[in-house]
């Protein structure tokens, strides 16, 4: 799944990345509004993690300039404006979900997972093609109810 980080603070952005990526994501980084648009202009992401307090064009116009456009990509935004006033904002200017930092790393995989899930049209986290299943969350793979084992290294898997 590909999501597009849209954060000005670089240890934050990092911090993000590292864990998103340990847990199976590509990340595309940007730091700031104009750059946002112009990423989710030119790529297809699965989801976009939007801080507010962005040089160069705020967060919540970067979000109201992506509805406008009929973009449907899931946004979570992920900010440290806490104010009820604010969230109320973000989710009426178009946002799916809204964070407030400092957050949890599990807690914004899990909100992310379900946005995703939410968009694709599933209720449950588990995807299925055939005989073959993949837990995202519990990072398992079955085939035919068998355990497969992964190598993310590597990227093939074997059955056990």
């Amino acid at each position: 799944m590909r999501i597009l980080l849209v954060e000005d603070d670089r240890m934050i952005a990092e911090g993000v990345r590292k864990a998103l990526r340990a847990d199976g994501f590509a990340v595309d980084w940007v730091q700031d509004g104009e750059a946002a648009l112009t990423a989710i202009g030119g790529e297809s992401y699965d989801l976009m993690l939007l801080d507010l307090g962005l040089p160069k064009r705020d967060g919540l116009d970067v979000l109201r300039t992506l509805r406008a456009r009929a973009n449907s990509v899931p946004v979570l935004i992920v900010t440290a404006r806490d104010a009820i006033a604010d969230r109320v904002k973000g989710l009426n200017a178009g946002a799916d979900d809204y964070l407030v930092k400092p957050f949890d790393l599990d807690e914004l995989g899990a909100r992310m997972r379900a946005l995703i899930r939410r968009h694709a049209g599933r209720g449950e986290s588990l995807v299925r093609h055939g005989d073959l299943t993949l837990d995202p969350v519990g990072h398992q793979v079955t085939l035919k109810g068998e355990p497969v084992r992964c190598r993310r290294a590597s990227l093939r898997c074997s059955k056990r």
